[in-house]
C-alpha cells in the first residue's frame, strides 16, 4: 500500500490511521507525517499493547471478549486487529437493556477487573494521596485566581471546599495490573451475544487498584457499587483482602474516586478558557466550557449528597 493510499485512511487517534476490512478487522499504521523515530516509538507501543492483550486473552474467560491483535509487521509499520462487535457501552444503551442484561454486564466488568488485577501479583498495602493523580496545583490556582471571572461566589466556595477535601484525602490501597482507561469508548456491548468486548490496552500498567474498579465507565452507568460487590465475590481472597461495601473507609474511597473523575474533566475544560476572548468563536468556546464545568460541579454535588445517606 503506497503513501497515497495511506493518506486516504481514516484518522484513528493522534498518531494512527486505520482502514476497516468489513465487520471483522482493522488495519492500523502510523500517520504518514511521523518521523522514523516517532514510527519506532509507535511500534514499541503496539508491541506493549499486544503483550497486554495476549496476557488477558490467555486467561480464557468466556464471560467477556478481548479482540485479538493478529499481527504486527515492523518492517511495514502496520498492525491487524480484530474489531470489537457491537457498539460503545453508553449510559443510554445500558438503560435500554433488560435487568438480566444489565446483571450480565456488571458480572462481565467485575470478572474482567479481577482477571486483569490477578494476572500478576497484587502489591502490598500502601498509603496513597489521591490529589497526586490530578494536576492539583493547576486546579487550585484556577479556583483561587481565575474561577471568579466566570462563576458566582457560591460556586467558587463549593469548589474551594472540594479542593480542600481532595487535597487532604489519602487512603490505603494496592498496586495491581490494570487497564487504566475504562470508559464507554473502550467497552463495547454486542446485543446478539449479550457480551462485552474490552479494547485499547495501550495504557495498561500497574496502578492503584481502585482506579479501574471505580472507573469513568462504572460512574457513567451508575454501577460502582454492584461492580465492586461482584469484584469482592470473585477475587482471590487468599491473595489480598478487599473491604466490605459497607466499610466506611471504602465509601470515602468510592466517593472521592468518583469526584476525581469529574475534577479531571473540570481541569481539562478550564485549560481551554480564554481570559480575554478576541472573537465570536472564542466567546462561544468559553460559554460551552463553562456550562460543561458547571455540569461537572453539579455531578460532584450529587455524589456528595449520595454519600450522605
Amino acid at each position: 500500500m503506497g503513501n497515497n493510499d495511506i493518506r486516504k485512511l481514516k484518522h484513528h487517534g493522534r498518531e494512527t490511521y486505520a482502514v476497516y476490512y468489513g465487520a471483522d478487522f482493522v488495519l492500523k499504521r502510523p500517520l504518514p507525517n511521523m518521523s522514523e523515530a516517532e514510527c519506532a516509538k509507535w511500534l514499541q507501543k503496539q508491541h506493549k499493547t499486544k503483550d497486554a492483550i495476549d496476557a488477558i486473552r490467555s486467561v480464557g474467560n468466556p464471560v467477556y471478549n478481548v479482540p485479538e491483535m493478529r499481527f504486527i509487521r515492523d518492517d511495514e509499520y502496520q498492525i491487524l486487529e480484530e474489531r470489537a462487535p457491537g457498539q460503545p457501552l453508553t449510559n443510554d444503551l445500558y438503560r435500554s437493556l433488560s435487568r438480566r442484561q444489565q446483571y450480565e454486564i456488571i458480572n462481565s466488568i467485575g470478572s474482567f477487573l479481577v482477571d486483569m488485577n490477578e494476572l500478576t501479583p497484587v502489591g502490598d498495602p500502601i498509603l496513597h494521596k489521591i490529589s497526586e493523580e490530578l494536576k492539583f496545583d493547576r486546579l487550585n490556582k484556577f479556583v483561587n485566581d481565575k474561577m471568579p471571572s466566570w462563576f458566582n461566589k457560591n460556586e467558587v466556595r463549593h469548589m474551594t471546599r472540594v479542593c480542600d477535601n481532595i487535597g487532604n484525602f489519602e487512603y490505603t490501597t494496592r498496586m495491581a495490573w490494570s487497564h487504566c482507561d475504562l470508559n464507554s469508548g473502550n467497552v463495547f456491548y454486542d446485543a446478539a451475544t449479550s457480551r462485552l468486548s474490552f479494547i485499547d490496552f495501550a495504557g495498561a500498567d500497574y496502578f492503584f487498584i481502585y482506579r479501574d474498579i471505580f472507573a469513568p465507565l462504572q460512574i457513567e452507568l451508575g454501577i460502582c457499587r454492584p461492580v465492586y460487590q461482584t469484584y469482592t465475590q470473585l477475587h482471590n481472597k487468599g491473595l489480598y483482602a478487599m473491604p466490605s461495601i459497607k466499610n466506611e473507609n471504602l465509601r470515602e474511597i468510592m466517593k472521592n474516586r468518583m469526584i476525581v473523575v469529574c475534577l479531571k474533566r473540570f481541569i481539562k475544560a478550564s485549560d481551554d478558557l480564554r481570559q480575554n476572548p478576541k472573537n465570536a468563536k472564542s466567546i462561544n468556546n468559553n460559554i460551552a466550557k463553562v456550562e460543561f464545568m458547571r455540569t461537572q460541579m453539579a455531578t460532584i454535588q450529587n455524589i456528595e449528597k449520595q454519600f450522605l445517606k
